[in-house]
């Protein structure tokens, strides 16, 4: 995404942009979405950009529950929300459990001018994020990488990092024999080493950690962990969600796509929890390491913790990139609203 501001026409004249995902997965490309979540992260970390409290809401059923996260974006004079959507039950109707739909307003008037079906978007975003942080974060020669998890957004994950460092070997846990076999079909085309490993495997002896699950109790433990690993923590995005010993917490330095939510929603809520992060003032924003404002690693024995709890900005910044594309290509179907 470049640098001038994004505006989207409409706003109170009765027509409404519509980005469908198959206009989506036309446009967008790893290169898109790094940069527009870079800019976003540093959007957050410079006060350019405000993010607001996550609205947590439920379906009717147990293990359905929807989030709306939402932002405002001054240098891009952009605003709006996204609503993020998790259904357990659609496995087994042949869908993917998370559903996202970004909404961007017109910046003058609030009156609703685009609206984004970002199932297939939110895919590449969220790698994006992981894929920043171990650009800047993990060891220039970390090779193996290990996976806690084997669902949609896992395949994503692996395929980013893939981008950013040379992978020699790929470790991953699952719990059920179908989803190993699901994600070893998915990655099929990607010649590197993979492996159906325990969650110990996966862990001991990889530079590079990724926990992708919605757990609620800790995946990792504390002495998997060797010195110079590089942890990403992506699945803490709600209140009691937690995939990290808080152990590791004590031993590593702090990163996150926004401190203050991180120790509310984040993975990093429990460390604040038991007293070892005292404040957000812990925890570096990792836009301050992309700017060169901050220190992101500084040996090879450091343990550098990375965690994304996902943010409105990133959502905004992804959205106005693909609308800035899908617009000069000719693929914006407006309709009255």
């Amino acid at each position: 995404m470049d640098n001038k501001t994004i505006r989207v026409d409409g706003g109170g004249t009765g027509k409404l942009a519509v980005i469908s995902e198959e206009t989506v997965r036309a446009i967008i490309t790893r290169q898109l979405a790094f940069d527009a979540v870079r800019a976003a992260y540093e959007a957050v970390a410079t006060e350019n950009a405000q993010v607001f409290d996550v609205v947590i809401g439920t379906g009717l059923n147990d293990g359905e529950a929807f989030a709306i996260k939402s932002g405002v974006d001054r240098k891009n004079e952009m605003v709006g929300f996204k609503c993020g959507t998790y259904w357990a039950g659609n496995s087994e109707r042949g869908l993917p459990a998370h559903g996202s739909t970004i909404l961007l307003l017109h910046s003058e008037t609030g009156f609703p001018t685009a609206l984004i079906n970002a199932n297939f978007l939110n895919g590449y975003r969220t790698a994006a994020g992981n894929a920043i942080a171990v650009s800047y974060l993990a060891r220039s020669d970390a090779s193996v990488l290990g996976v806690i998890g084997a669902g949609h957004q896992s395949e994503q994950e692996i395929r980013a990092l893939a981008e950013v460092r040379s992978l020699s070997l790929i470790k991953i846990s699952t719990r059920t024999q179908t989803r190993a076999d699901w994600i070893l079909n998915q990655l099929k085309d990607v010649e590197i080493d993979i492996r159906i490993t325990s969650a110990e495997e996966a862990v001991r002896n990889s530079d590079i950690v990724v926990t992708v699950t919605p757990s609620k109790s800790p995946l990792v433990r504390n002495e998997w962990i060797g010195e110079g690993t590089h942890i990403s923590a992506m699945g803490a995005d709600d209140r009691g969600k937690h995939e990290l010993d808080t152990d590791i917490l004590k031993r590593s330095s702090l990163f996150a796509d926004y401190p203050d939510q991180s120790i509310v929603i984040g993975e990093f809520q429990h460390g604040y929890e038991d007293g070892s992060i005292s404040s957000a003032d812990d925890i570096c924003a990792i836009g301050l390491v992309t700017l060169g404002n901050a220190p992101g690693r500084i040996s090879d024995n450091q343990i550098t913790v990375f965690d994304s709890s996902g943010i409105a900005i990133q959502d905004l910044t992804a959205a106005g990139a693909v609308f800035e594309a899908a617009e000069k290509m000719g693929l914006v179907q407006y309709i009255d609203f």
